[in-house]
């Protein structure tokens, strides 16, 4: 497992980077998904009992660090990633430090924040620090080990939702939220970490929000105070234009005509990497049907037309119903007869700032062309946050007039610096870019589905923290003493890892506790007594990845 992280883009990767030198790493587990429906009963509950049963006979160790993504939904639990740290740290104790990194879409609950002692997270969508953001929960793990539990922490939630395409980083308001938290960072500050949340998520806590740990209380209130006041002024800010297909592809037609480089179509709502199928055809009609040229469409999955196309032979025309099979209602194959342009196994190596450097396979591949649009087609599903898939059927984006990309933000990381301009287009796919027509079950009251959209009507935060007060109790009641420094040319810390997804909770295990509530409990627990800790120290780290990826 050590080997085969060591310099791929991920967070775990960063947090090795760092801490292999004078500590003594431990590999628990790792697991990943895509984006999707609901994690199964089975799946988390096998893949919990493992991972908690292998840290159980790696102990005694000194810390834990988890890699998660932070909008787990299970069959069973809301809060996916709060039940397994509730876990966790009944296994561990309530000494134990457990440091953890989140995603940018992570929805961070107060049980989240009540069972670890410091939290980092992305600052970019597309999502281009993950080995940083490693490196940084590696470094506040250093500092928790050397100078004990950080006192002051402060969770501020936003009371509107943020549509993924909204969330990008490169562009405003989220590109100056994410400078303004760095600023805030130093003098007492230790981090201050921006998570946009994930609205596909059904949960309680759903939403934007805002992670602080300082030297002091105040410090972690008076930065997550300023943090979530400027937030909310941008909120008007997040509303971003979109189009329908045919008013897009129209748009693009018309600004490529007078351009030297591609004009980009997001095809928001059928992102592989927030749940959609990438087979969905709205966007490929309009495209054929507005009369299109030098255009190219990726990454559409659909296994039996690649496996036609492989069997016709790279020249040939097969008449075929492409796509439209897994989108929702509405959605339909798109009937046509194509040139195989181009074939390929779908074994490549992906460059471009968000997949990074790693070999990828998704299977059988067929650029089919029909008119004067080409579509990259695949047998596994791969959001197209890379140039690297058209490339291997020999498309060169770069000379696109029209690149029409089944991606959210991610594709901003490899093909913004190509492009004349970007166009989101709204066409049927299975990820809502209006989280106002998310049928909300358990959200909570008041919250905007959209910015400055009409208000949720759900359930009511205080009767929750009403009704979980003992939960509260127990937080309360955790007590996690000082770590003495580590002496000069002392033992090497041991470390494990780990990885999860999200879920979903229906019963079982505490519930969520309010925001009043978990800030008194941090502060009492801050007031009670260092207790020394002896023995050798060890680095217990775990890695954990969520099912939701914008």
């Amino acid at each position: 497992m050590l080997k085969w992280l060591n310099g791929i883009s991920f967070a775990l990767s960063g947090f090795l980077q760092v801490m292999d030198k004078g500590h003594e790493i431990v590999p628990l587990l790792w697991t990943s998904g895509g984006a999707g429906g609901m994690v199964t009963r089975d799946a988390y509950e096998r893949i919990a009992a493992e991972l908690i049963g292998e840290l159980s006979q790696q102990m005694p160790v000194d810390a834990i660090y988890l890699d998660l993504h932070g909008a787990m939904v299970s069959e069973d639990f809301e809060d996916g990633e709060g039940e397994l740290l509730r876990r966790i740290r009944a296994c561990v104790g309530p000494d134990m430090p457990i440091v953890i990194s989140l995603d940018y879409h992570a929805n961070v609950t107060h049980e989240i924040t009540a069972y670890t002692d410091a939290v980092s997270a992305y600052y970019t969508y597309p999502h281009v620090d993950r080995p940083e953001t490693g490196m940084r929960a590696a470094r506040t793990m250093q500092h928790v080990l050397k100078h004990g539990r950080i006192p002051g922490r402060a969770l501020r939630k936003m009371p509107f939702l943020i549509p993924l395409h909204s969330q990008c980083t490169m562009v405003e308001p989220s590109k100056g939220i994410v400078e303004l938290t760095q600023t805030l960072e130093g003098g007492g500050v230790i981090s201050v970490a921006y998570l946009a949340g994930f609205p596909p998520s059904d949960l309680f806590q759903c939403g934007p929000c805002v992670v602080v740990h300082a030297t002091t209380q105040a410090a972690a209130d008076r930065a997550a105070d300023e943090a979530a006041r400027f937030i909310s002024l941008k909120e008007v800010e997040f509303a971003v234009p979109v189009l329908s297909p045919a008013e897009a592809v129209a748009r693009a037609k018309e600004i490529a005509a007078k351009a030297s480089r591609p004009v980009l179509i997001a095809d928001t709502q059928d992102n592989p990497g927030a749940g959609g199928s990438a087979d969905t055809t709205g966007l490929l009609f309009a495209l054929v049907e507005g009369g299109a040229e030098d255009a190219a469409l990726g990454y559409l999955c659909d296994a039996e037309a690649a496996k036609a196309a492989h069997a016709a032979g790279k020249g040939a025309e097969v008449t075929l119903k492409l796509g439209g099979r897994n989108g929702p209602d509405g959605v339909v194959p798109f009937p046509g007869t194509f040139v195989v342009e181009a074939l390929g196994n779908g074994k490549f190596r992906t460059s471009g700032p968000v997949s990074g450097d790693r070999d990828i396979d998704l299977g059988p591949m067929a650029l089919l062309r029909i008119g004067g649009v080409k579509v990259a087609v695949t047998t596994k599903r791969m959001q197209a946050l890379d140039q690297a898939p058209f490339r291997h059927l020999g498309v060169e984006p770069r000379e696109q007039k029209i690149l029409a990309l089944k991606s959210t933000v991610h594709f901003r990381g490899d093909f913004q610096p190509i492009a004349e301009d970007i166009l989101v287009c709204i066409a049927p796919g299975g990820h809502l870019a209006d989280s106002s027509k998310y049928p909300y079950k358990k959200l909570r009251a008041g919250v905007r589905l959209m910015p400055l959209g009409r208000t949720h009507r759900g359930r009511n935060l205080n009767l929750v923290v009403a009704r979980h007060a003992k939960h509260d109790a127990r937080v309360a009641g955790i007590q996690r003493p000082q770590l003495p420094a580590a002496a000069a040319g002392g033992p090497r810390s041991r470390v494990a890892r780990g990885n999860m997804h999200r879920a979903q909770r229906r019963r079982g295990g505490p519930r969520l506790p309010g925001m009043t509530s978990v800030r008194a409990a941090w502060q009492n627990e801050t007031r009670r007594s260092a207790q020394r800790h002896s023995g050798r120290r060890r680095t217990c780290r775990k890695r954990s990845v969520s099912s939701g990826l914008g």
